[in-house]
C-alpha cells in the first residue's frame, strides 16, 4: 500500500492566512511563511499555498508572498490562486513552487492543464476542485456534486466525476478536491465525495474540507480512499500536533509518509 500524506493548507487574503467556515466568515490565522515553517517542523509532508481572492479579484498570485514561503520550507510547496496561463503558472514556479494548482481557469480552458504539464511535467499540476452536493431534486443518477469555481462564489454545470475524469486526461497529476460543504465544520471529511472521485480516477486524489478529528482522518484514509488529507483550520489553530496527528493514523494500521 502506498503511503499517506497530511498537508497543510494556507488559505491566504491579502498576505495573510485565514479560514472561514464553508469559504465565509474569514478570520485571521497568521502570516504565512511562519505558519508554512511551523507546520513543517509540527510534521507536515507538503504544503498547499492559495491565493483564495486573486481570480475573484482578477489578480495574480502573490508572488512575494510565495517567495517568503518557499525559502522557509524544506517539503513540497503547491501554490494556486489566480494562475490563468502558463506565463503565470512560470512566474509561481520561478517564485519557488514546486506543484502548482489551477481551478477556476482550468475549467474555463481545460487545456491549460496540457500545456502546465508539457512544460513542467504532469507531476506539477494539481486540478483544485470546489464541490458542493446538488439537492436531491437536481441529482442526476449518481453524479451528487457540482464543481464551483471562482473561489466558490460561481456554480457551473460541470459534474465533479466527469470533471475529474476529464483533469486526468488532460494531464493533472493530482486532484485536490474540497468538499465546500463541510469546508471550516470540523465534522470530518466527504468520505462518500472522496471515494467516489478516488474510484472515478486512477491519480492520487488528496481530500480536503471538514477535519477536526484523528479519526476523521482515518476514515478519509480508509472509507474515504483518499491518497492524501489537507487541513487548515484544524492545524493554524493549535487543535493538533501533526506529527501526534501521523502517530495515531499509523497505529490505526495507515502507512504514513516520512518518520512519524
Amino acid at each position: 500500500m502506498l503511503t499517506k500524506r497530511i498537508i497543510a493548507c494556507l488559505d491566504v487574503n491579502a498576505g495573510r492566512v485565514v479560514k472561514g467556515t464553508r469559504f465565509l466568515n474569514l478570520r485571521d490565522a497568521g502570516d504565512p511563511a511562519e505558519l508554512a515553517r511551523a507546520h513543517a517542523q509540527a510534521g507536515a509532508d507538503e504544503v498547499v499555498f492559495l491565493d483564495i481572492t486573486a481570480t475573484h479579484e482578477k489578480r495574480g498570485t502573490l508572488l512575494e508572498a510565495v517567495g517568503r514561503t518557499a525559502r522557509e520550507l524544506f517539503v513540497p510547496l503547491t501554490v494556486g490562486g489566480g494562475i490563468s496561463t502558463l506565463d503565470e503558472a512560470s512566474a509561481v514556479f520561478e517564485a519557488g513552487c514546486d506543484k502548482v494548482s489551477i481551478n477556476s481557469a482550468a475549467v474555463k480552458d481545460p487545456s491549460l492543464i496540457t500545456r502546465i504539464g508539457e512544460r513542467f511535467g504532469n507531476q506539477a499540476v494539481v486540478v483544485a476542485i470546489d464541490a458542493k452536493r446538488r439537492p436531491a431534486e437536481e441529482n442526476p443518477g449518481d453524479e451528487k456534486w457540482r464543481v464551483f469555481v471562482r473561489g466558490g462564489r460561481t456554480p457551473t454545470e460541470r459534474c465533479v466525476l466527469a470533471w475529474a475524469r476529464e483533469a486526468e486526461s488532460r494531464g493533472a497529476g493530482e486532484i485536490l478536491l474540497t468538499s465546500m460543504d463541510r469546508d471550516g465544520t470540523g465534522i470530518g471529511f466527504d468520505c462518500e465525495l472522496t471515494a467516489a472521485v478516488a474510484t472515478a480516477v486512477s491519480i492520487p486524489v488528496i481530500a480536503s474540507g471538514g477535519a477536526g478529528s484523528v479519526e476523521h482522518f482515518i476514515d478519509v484514509f480508509k472509507a474515504g480512499r483518499a491518497d492524501a488529507a489537507l487541513a487548515a483550520s484544524i492545524f493554524h489553530f493549535g487543535i493538533h500536533d501533526i506529527r501526534e496527528l501521523k502517530q495515531r493514523v499509523a497505529a490505526a494500521g495507515i502507512p504514513m509518509r516520512y518518520p512519524c
